[in-house]
């Protein structure tokens, strides 16, 4: 659906919905009191026209809000462009359409859908401050390897009331569609390559000229991310197109990593010719390129189960991504901004879990799946001896079963690559540092043989964002007594850093800056009953770091270093 059907499609609800509480109102005259009858929503003006939105639980809801236009035609595979006024107040009370998608992550995300136009906001303030607040503001991209997910489940209500913020979502462009550098496009001279990290700064540009409407302060927003929503605010972090936009970054569960441009233009080429669209780098070939249906560019994105081998997620552009964003903290050279980091404890859960929700009968990793993670640290980016090392501190022996070996080997080197980023910029801005610890968190997984969810990457969105639970095939699940009481410490110290870039509000305690040294306590373990702080020293020997920072490619270049 283009964003004028779209629109027309709301405008026209709005009509209905006019002509429908015409009737109410006269016969509700007759039935009952005027003080009875249901208030319209409230009305904010931003600068292509008016919102309506909905009120629930003293929260101000703005749903579908467009922030660009419909990226599809000769707007493909370019820089998003404003979007176009409108007359009637938008009818602000559902989400537009998820971004197209195929890979689903499991139950991560979903359903599959081939829209191109999806290019949508939704804002939660609270509703005695539209108009007139001054509330910190928190723009929060969604997760999904860049390949998929949606805002669909992400309501931002707790953090806005809770903690008084004002809290914004956001659909970006994925997979091929939001992540694609082909040289005939490149020849066109525009920022290319990395569309759905440009989707991003044009909200954060939207933010800017309309969230005083909302009651948000322009001049204090949050940009933060779970999971590839993390990535995309390192590369936010790291890019200079970004500065001034933001004033504090949250990265949870990842700090990303880049693919160099010619893998990526070699990936983009290569489907060009699958798609019958020639070898060429010329203006035709973009041209071809742009009339490929939505449902071609779908099928060359891979299966519900796997990406294909044309995805290449965030490419080193040279302009909106420079380099890798590690090489670019160590130079100094960033948006220098207070940085809230962790993960979760049992972050390689996940992974795993998506590989047997796929597998026939849904069976469990085995210790060939052992074998062959260990014998992937034998290829060339890796140290010599790197899988006889792996192999000694994570025998098989050790553990129940090959699942929690495997768990602990992917989630260690994922816990050891954030602290190595959060090290290096701990020299050099604030850094609030934690692991999420809860295992008795609810999974949105099946159950599955052998399958142990414990504190699994994407479990803590759900104590953020009440009742996420991943995509359409995701199990709901409330949370308990005890994990409502976790989740109301975690929403304080989000939007407490919001107020302030510190998630303590002000102080150090009970949440100290991380200062990277062994024994000073200085990562936050949040778990139920309640959160402790652990020290450097013991978060490296619990994850093993000591083993990673020598296998692992996440160090700076020495041409890097300030």
């Amino acid at each position: 659906m283009t964003e004028l059907k779209w629109l027309r499609a709301r405008v026209k609800r709005s009509g209905r919905m006019a002509a429908l509480a015409s009737a109410a109102l006269l016969a509700g005259a007759l039935a009952a009191p005027l003080s009875a009858q249901a208030a319209p929503g409230p009305k904010v003006s931003t600068d292509k026209g008016a919102v309506r939105g909905f009120v629930e639980d003293g929260v101000a809801k703005f749903l579908g809000i467009p922030y660009a236009q419909p990226p599809v035609g000769e707007l493909r595979w370019a820089p998003p462009k404003a979007a176009k006024p409108w007359k009637k107040a938008l009818e602000a009370t559902s989400h537009g359409p998820q971004c197209l998608q195929v890979t689903t992550l499991g139950p991560f995300a979903g359903p599959q859908n081939t829209n191109e136009d999806c290019l949508y906001l939704n804002v939660y303030a609270p509703l005695a401050s539209l108009g007139h607040g001054k509330l910190p503001v928190i723009v929060w991209i969604h997760g999904g390897g860049n390949v998929d997910g949606a805002t669909d489940g992400y309501d931002g209500s707790k953090m806005a009331s809770d903690g008084r913020t004002v809290v914004v979502t956001l659909a970006y462009r994925l997979n091929l569609m939001g992540f694609f550098a082909h040289p005939a496009i490149k020849a066109e001279g525009e920022l290319y390559g990395n569309y759905g990290i440009l989707d991003q700064l044009a909200v954060l540009k939207w933010v800017k000229k309309n969230i005083e409407a909302f009651g948000g302060d322009k001049n204090n927003v949050t940009l933060g991310g779970q999971s590839a929503g993390s990535a995309d605010t390192m590369a936010a972090i790291t890019s200079p197109l970004f500065a001034g936009l933001f004033h504090r970054g949250i990265l949870q569960s990842g700090v990303g990593s880049t693919n160099p441009l010619a893998t990526a233009e070699t990936n983009a080429k290569n489907m060009a010719v699958a798609a019958g669209c020639g070898s060429g780098v010329d203006a035709e070939t973009a041209k071809c390129l742009r009339k490929l249906s939505a449902q071609q560019i779908f099928n060359l994105a891979g299966t519900q189960s796997a990406n294909s081998a044309y995805i290449t997620g965030l490419i080193e552009d040279g302009q909106i991504i420079q380099r890798r964003f590690v090489d670019t903290l160590a130079s100094g050279d960033f948006n220098k901004v207070p940085v809230l980091s962790g993960a979760t404890i049992d972050e390689g859960s996940f992974g795993l879990g998506i590989s047997q929700y796929f597998r026939p009968g849904q069976t469990p990793a085995t210790e060939a799946d052992y074998n062959a993670r260990i014998a992937v640290f034998g290829g060339p980016i890796y140290p010599e001896g790197s899988e006889a090392k792996i192999r000694r501190r994570y025998p098989l022996s050790a553990y129940e079963s090959p699942f929690l070996a495997l768990t602990a080997i992917n989630s260690d080197n994922t816990l050891c690559t954030q602290r190595n980023a959060n090290r290096i910029l701990a020299d050099q801005v604030p850094v609030y540092m934690y692991q999420f610890a809860d295992r008795t968190a609810p999974t949105y997984f099946p159950k599955m043989p052998g399958y142990l969810s414990l504190a699994y990457h994407t479990a803590d969105i759900q104590y953020l964002f009440i009742g996420w639970h991943g995509g359409d095939q995701g199990i709901p699940h409330d949370l308990n007594k005890a994990q409502r009481k976790l989740s109301d410490e975690l929403v304080t110290a989000w939007t407490n850093f919001a107020w302030s870039g510190n998630p303590n509000g002000h102080g150090n305690s009970p949440w100290p800056r991380y200062k990277a040294k062994p024994n000073l306590p200085g990562i936050q373990e949040q778990n139920i009953p309640f959160s402790t702080v652990i020290s450097d020293a013991q978060y490296e020997a619990e994850h093993k770091c000591d083993l990673w920072d020598k296998i692992l490619p996440y160090k700076p270049t020495t041409t890097a270093a300030k």
